[in-house]
């Protein structure tokens, strides 16, 4: 796959198209043969190559802002704690899904006592509810993903393809130790095994990404370390 290196921090819509006018004088092109006819079409009809933007290690210089087209699909991916639910909250802008959000209303519904194991199931299929309306709607949206669900990806890349638009990847790329301080400080964690499994997706993320490879669907990926999420203050939509 070749991909496309930049430094940009914004992504243009699903294409572009312009109408190549006339000279002054009125001439007129030539007409092509049929088989030059169709491979030029051909080539204009090819998506453009994926992109892949590395903010990192920037000491928080970067972006302050990214910005995609109207009707973008945004997914947030990284290891719990990396600070997905944090940058969602911060620079979605309203337009974030969250499955910790489906967590927490549960949680207050229920018990303290009450293991979330025990109905992780209904959180989750809350969480997934939620998320098929906001895509029902054609609206723009920012998810977040732990990175161990590639069905959840897949799903996006449909749905960006069914409206043509296009699915762009933020990957925060943090240590496990930045990730695990940060379930810490909001007083949740994952367990051992678990925390393995992700950091062997998001690992293959990041991974892929620095090579060029994104997930099938995906049109961008940026890169992010902590400091230049914390940088981060708006994910607009105005392309």
């Amino acid at each position: 796959m070749r991909t496309q290196r930049t430094d940009a921090y914004a992504t243009g819509g699903a294409g572009s198209s312009g109408a190549a006018g006339t000279g002054s004088g009125g001439a007129v092109r030539p007409r092509l043969p049929a088989r030059a006819r169709a491979t030029a079409a051909g080539r204009a009809a090819r998506p453009a190559p994926p992109t892949v933007r590395d903010l990192r290690e920037r000491s928080g210089r970067g972006p302050r802002a990214l910005t995609f087209a109207p009707g973008d699909l945004v997914v947030v991916s990284g290891l719990p704690g990396s600070g997905k639910s944090t940058l969602i909250a911060r620079a979605a802008q309203g337009r974030g899904i969250d499955s910790q959000d489906a967590r927490e209303r549960w949680e207050h519904r229920m018990p303290a006592a009450l293991p979330y194991a025990v109905y992780r199931p209904l959180a989750r299929l809350a969480h997934y509810a939620g998320l098929r309306r906001a895509l029902r709607s054609g609206e723009p949206v920012v998810v977040h993903d732990c990175g161990t669900q590639a069905w959840v990806r897949r799903w996006l890349a449909r749905e960006a393809a069914r409206r043509g638009r296009r699915l762009h990847l933020l990957l925060l790329d943090v240590t496990p130790r930045t990730a695990r301080q940060g379930q810490r400080d909001r007083g949740r964690g994952v367990s051992g095994y678990a925390f393995a499994r992700h950091r062997r997706a998001v690992g293959r993320l990041v991974g892929d990404a620095e090579r060029g490879i994104l997930p099938a669907g995906c049109a961008s990926a940026t890169l992010l370390d902590r400091p230049a999420a914390s940088a981060l203050r708006r994910i607009a939509f105005d392309g």
